[in-house]
């Protein structure tokens, strides 16, 4: 049985291979557009890596310590696609993928470090153009920038995820896959512990505010993507004008 992570990507890929499904508007007049099929890739890449490297799979955790940014998106539908579990509570995971990897963990033991308290964990540059981290990692830290691109396009998962598996852990709640798509991204920001908002009809381009957190950008986004639509993912530093809608032709603001 094939989970909803899945079922979403093959639309995305197949439906709007060419059309702009994720469009990120960031700080120094950064924007970054992303069709399906790029959107794709880009989960594939990942989702290989996690498999290969880090022998991810149906169950494993993956905490994201990443603001509300494109390459958050992929990486939460990346351990989707796997059957993984998103853990965005701040609680213990397996894994962890981080934009801050000098100050994450928690550890004590002497020489663990940062990867204190996780089997692995991944440094992800939120920089465009970033072809490597910015820097020295921590020892034992994975650099995302500099080998997901070795990465297959196409993934094909080793073990089949079951619905009932735990898909995302927030504070108070969390959601299985099989509920990912009815009931997370259909309460939208409710999901997230927000007020509710009316739902974006089919095929709408919608924005979202990167400073409404993770989860609330992960409801609206899944949201949209399920119907058939678009994001507009813009970052606080932005100031969303009305030249801004009218351009990317943001139908619910």
């Amino acid at each position: 049985m094939s989970i909803p992570a899945m079922n979403l990507m093959t639309a995305l890929r197949s439906g709007h291979a060419t059309s702009p499904r994720l469009t990120w508007y960031g700080p120094d007049s950064e924007r970054i557009e992303l069709s399906g099929r790029v959107l794709d890739n880009w989960v594939a890449k990942t989702a290989n890596l996690l498999q290969d490297e880090l022998d991810a799979g149906p169950g494993i955790s993956l905490r994201l310590e990443l603001p509300a940014h494109w390459k958050s998106l992929v990486w939460a539908l990346a351990a989707w696609q796997l059957g993984m579990e998103v853990v965005l509570d701040g609680g213990p995971a397996d894994l962890l993928a981080t934009s801050s990897p000098g100050e994450a963990g928690s550890g004590d033991a002497a020489g663990a470090g940062v990867t204190a308290g996780f089997d692995a964990v991944v440094a992800v540059p939120l920089a465009a153009l970033a072809m490597r981290w910015p820097g020295t990692l921590p020892p034992g830290v994975l650099d995302y920038a500099a080998e997901v691109r070795s990465h297959g396009d196409v993934f094909m998962p080793y073990a089949e995820a079951e619905p009932g598996l735990s898909a995302l852990r927030l504070p108070g709640r969390g959601f299985s896959h099989g509920e990912l798509l009815t009931g997370f991204a259909a309460a939208g920001p409710a999901a997230a512990g927000e007020g509710a908002e009316a739902v974006p009809g089919e095929g709408a381009r919608i924005l979202v505010r990167a400073g409404d957190g993770l989860d609330t950008a992960l409801a609206e986004a899944l949201g949209c993507w399920d119907r058939g639509g678009s994001i507009v993912l813009v970052h606080p530093e932005v100031e969303v004008t009305e030249h801004l809608l009218q351009n990317e032709r943001v139908s619910g603001a």
